[in-house]
C-alpha cells in the first residue's frame, strides 16, 4: 500500500488569526510513537486561549495545528511498539504544545506513552471529550489529596469541563461529593448522584455549616479560579482539609487556609507534554478512566451542537462564549 506523504490540517498562522485548512507533511513516525488517524479533536478553554496567544504557560510558536485532546485509530506503530498495533481505537491528551504537532488534522504521531485504549462503550466524540478533563480531575483528586471510600468532597463549578468528571471520579471511588453549580445545572449533577449547592443563593459559610457541621469539607477542588479559590480555603476542613486548584492563578491570602491547619496543592496538567517527564502516568490515568467508562461510572457531558474540520473556529467560539453546557468537539473526516 502506497502512503500519502501529506494530510489535512488546521493551520493558524499567528496569535489569534483564524484556521487556515492547508495540506501538510504527514508526520514521521517516531521510534516510541503511533500514527493515530484523528477521528475527533476536543476543544477545552485552553485551547482557544493558546490559539489567542493568551497562554503564556502553553505558548506556542506559530503558525502551528493545534488541538491537546483526541480519539482515533492506530494505523502504524514505531519500531518497538507492543503496546499498540494497527485498528486500536485510542484516545490521549496527544500535542498542541511544546512543540507537539496537535490534533486538529487528519493523522497525529504521538508518544505512546500518552495513549489509552478507548472505552468501548463510548463514541470517538465522547471519547475525544475526556483527555485533558480526566487527566486534571485524577491528578487533583487522587494523586493530590488522596481521595477515597467516605471522604466528603466539595467540588467547584461541578457541571463543568473538569468538575463534571472530578464529580464522577470521586464518586466513583467512593466519596460522598457537593458541587456548586448554578441554579440550571444543579440536576446535571444531582443525576451523577452528588449533592447539588446554589453558589448564587448560598455562601460558603452557609453550605460549609450545612452540610459538614462547620468543620469543613476533606476535600475542595476549585475549578474556577479568583474568589472561588479563596472560599476553598475557608471550605477546607480543619486541620486534615485539603483543597486542589487547576486555576490558581492571581493573588490569594494563604491566611484562611493555614488557621484552619489545611493544605493546598496545584495541578498544572501539560508539564509532561512540555517537559517530557512522567508521561508514562498520564496514558496510566486514562487506562484507569477506560476502566471507570466501561463499568458505567464515568461519562463526558456533551454539548448538542456537531463541529467538523470547517467550522472549528465556530467551535472555539462557542467555547470562548462560556455559554455552551457539555463539551465541544470537532469531528473529523
Amino acid at each position: 500500500m502506497v502512503r500519502s506523504t501529506e494530510m489535512q490540517a488546521l493551520v493558524v498562522e499567528s496569535a489569534n488569526g483564524p484556521f487556515v485548512m492547508t495540506r501538510i507533511p504527514s508526520p514521521t513516525l517516531g521510534a516510541h510513537q503511533a500514527l493515530v488517524r484523528v477521528r475527533a479533536s476536543g476543544v477545552n478553554p485552553l485551547d482557544t486561549k493558546i490559539r489567542a496567544g493568551n497562554a503564556a504557560h502553553a505558548h506556542v510558536a506559530f503558525p502551528a495545528v493545534l488541538g491537546l485532546d483526541l480519539a482515533g485509530v492506530v494505523e502504524r506503530v514505531g519500531d518497538g511498539v507492543t503496546e499498540f498495533q494497527e485498528g486500536d481505537e485510542v484516545y490521549a491528551m496527544g500535542g498542541g504544545v511544546g512543540g507537539l504537532q496537535g490534533s486538529l488534522a487528519t493523522h497525529i504521531a504521538v508518544d505512546v506513552d500518552l495513549l489509552a485504549l478507548k472505552p468501548k462503550n463510548l463514541s470517538m466524540r465522547q471519547a475525544a471529550a475526556m483527555p485533558l478533563s480526566v487527566i486534571t480531575a485524577w491528578e487533583g483528586l487522587v494523586d493530590r489529596a488522596h481521595v477515597h471510600e467516605g471522604s466528603k468532597v466539595l467540588v467547584h463549578a461541578g457541571a463543568g469541563g473538569v468538575g463534571h468528571v472530578a464529580v464522577q471520579i470521586a464518586l466513583a471511588l467512593g466519596a460522598r461529593v457537593f458541587a456548586t453549580v448554578s441554579k440550571g445545572k444543579m440536576t446535571i449533577v444531582e443525576s451523577y448522584g452528588a449533592t447539588a449547592i446554589n453558589y448564587q443563593e448560598q455562601r460558603v459559610e452557609s453550605y460549609v455549616a450545612e452540610h459538614t457541621g462547620s468543620e469543613g469539607f476533606d476535600i475542595v477542588y476549585d475549578t474556577v479560579g479568583g474568589t472561588t479559590l479563596d472560599d476553598s480555603f475557608i471550605a477546607a476542613k480543619i486541620y486534615t482539609g485539603h483543597v486542589v486548584s487547576c486555576l490558581g492563578w492571581g493573588t490569594h491570602k494563604l491566611a484562611p487556609l493555614s488557621l484552619r491547619g489545611a493544605t493546598y496543592s496545584g495541578v498544572f496538567t501539560l508539564l509532561p507534554l512540555l517537559s517530557g517527564n512522567n508521561r508514562r502516568h498520564h496514558g496510566d490515568i486514562l487506562r484507569q478512566a477506560t476502566a471507570l467508562a466501561q463499568a458505567g461510572k464515568l461519562k463526558p457531558l456533551l454539548s448538542a451542537e456537531r463541529f467538523r474540520l470547517e467550522t472549528a473556529l465556530e467551535a472555539h467560539r462557542a467555547v470562548e462564549s462560556g455559554k455552551a453546557p457539555g463539551k465541544i468537539v470537532v469531528e473529523i473526516e
